[in-house]
């Protein structure tokens, strides 16, 4: 155990000499803060009379590349670039303030997810639904939209998928967070979980634990954890599966934490809004197609990508849900739309596909 500093010895006027220098350090941040801050109330300024948008994901993802690379410690480099999310999030706000729908109430993963990406600065919009969360984008309600397109243990979020299809809104970036699952209900106790309450992704993820722990609890999906989080809050007999934020924000006892039967289980979100990126220097491409419905016809379509030297990193496929045996494919590859090798790969896509979209180029989550 450390020796406690006394009153008036010599260790004690060590630290006091070091709370100085902190003082002083803090003095010259926040002046440089300040600065930093008129300089981006000027950028303002000059986008307002040029048109140009508020929020670029590429110059923010730019901006938060060169932290990480530069930062030396003995901040880590999570750290240090949360830090600076923050410090960017406060200033775009200056210019406006950006309005964000998400997957809601508050307290879901999806919130969790839209701090990761946009830093506190930001007007947060709760959507009952992810199909709330489109249309509140597309009609102008909000700037841009958070939506789970995937998961590490239980894969594409499927109504995410279809709407991608639909919407004339791009994906122009990502974010990924880790998924760490609790029970919880008013009292804590294991034994008053008589209904449990979840998004389905959630009871998916956590299905072994349930099964082992929980076996003749009935489980209803809900629209998000936060609203099962949320009639556990108003209910004794119902407990959910939610995140620790949901379980602050709501009073509620943890009965279990990290049910997850996933430990390393994670969420993609994508960030989707009228927004087009230009290339950040490390970016990724969506694709939605279909092919012709002949033999060879899969592969035919994506060799352009092998041949250009273009790397695939996600192929999911969905039912055309017209009636006929008929998918569309949902297709990641590295690299930006612009980028030479990707541009001339997807121009053969194009050609060889019998429907062809490019949802987004935008940065990639680190």
């Amino acid at each position: 155990m450390p020796a406690r500093v006394e009153p008036g010895s010599e260790g004690d006027e060590r630290l006091g000499a070091l709370r100085q220098r902190i003082d002083a350090v803090d003095a010259r941040l926040l002046e440089l803060l300040n600065e930093r801050a008129r300089i981006a109330r000027e950028v303002g300024e000059l986008k307002r009379e040029t048109g140009a948008p508020v929020f670029r994901p590429e110059r923010e993802a730019q901006v938060l590349a060169r932290v990480r690379q530069n930062n030396t410690g003995p901040l880590g480099g999570e750290g240090i670039v949360a830090i600076y999310r923050e410090v960017i999030s406060a200033c775009r706000e200056l210019e406006r303030r950006q309005r964000v729908a998400y997957l809601g109430p508050a307290g879901t993963f999806s919130e969790q997810a839209l701090v990761m990406f946009f830093g506190s600065g930001v007007e947060a919009i709760a959507c009952p639904t992810i199909d709330e969360v489109f249309r509140s984008t597309e009609g102008g309600g909000a700037d841009f939209g958070v939506v789970a397109v995937e998961n590490s243990s239980e894969g594409a979020v499927n109504r995410s998928l279809d709407l991608l299809l639909q919407t004339p809104l791009r994906i122009c970036g990502e974010t990924s967070i880790a998924v760490r699952h609790n029970l919880m209900n008013r009292s804590g106790l294991l034994a008053d979980a008589r209904r449990i309450c979840a998004h389905p992704q959630a009871l998916a993820q956590c299905v072994g634990w349930l099964d082992r722990n929980c076996p003749g609890v009935e489980r209803s999906p809900v629209a998000s954890n936060a609203e099962g989080a949320r009639m556990a809050a108003a209910n004794d007999g119902v407990a959910a599966v939610a995140g620790d934020s949901a379980a602050t924000r709501y009073a509620l006892q943890i009965v279990s934490g990290g049910i997850q039967d996933d430990p390393n289980n994670r969420t993609r979100f994508a960030i989707v809004g009228r927004y087009d990126c230009d290339p950040s220097g490390d970016d990724q491409t969506s694709l939605i197609l279909s092919v012709p419905d002949r033999a060879g016809a899969v592969h035919a379509l994506i060799e352009p990508l092998a041949r250009h030297g273009v790397s695939m990193k996600r192929f999911e496929s969905r039912p055309a849900r017209h009636g006929t045996w008929e998918y569309y494919f949902y297709i990641d590859v590295i690299g930006h739309q612009r980028d030479e090798k990707v541009s001339a790969a997807l121009s053969e896509l194009r050609a060889n596909a019998a429907f062809f979209k490019v949802v987004g180029s935008y940065p990639r989550a680190t």
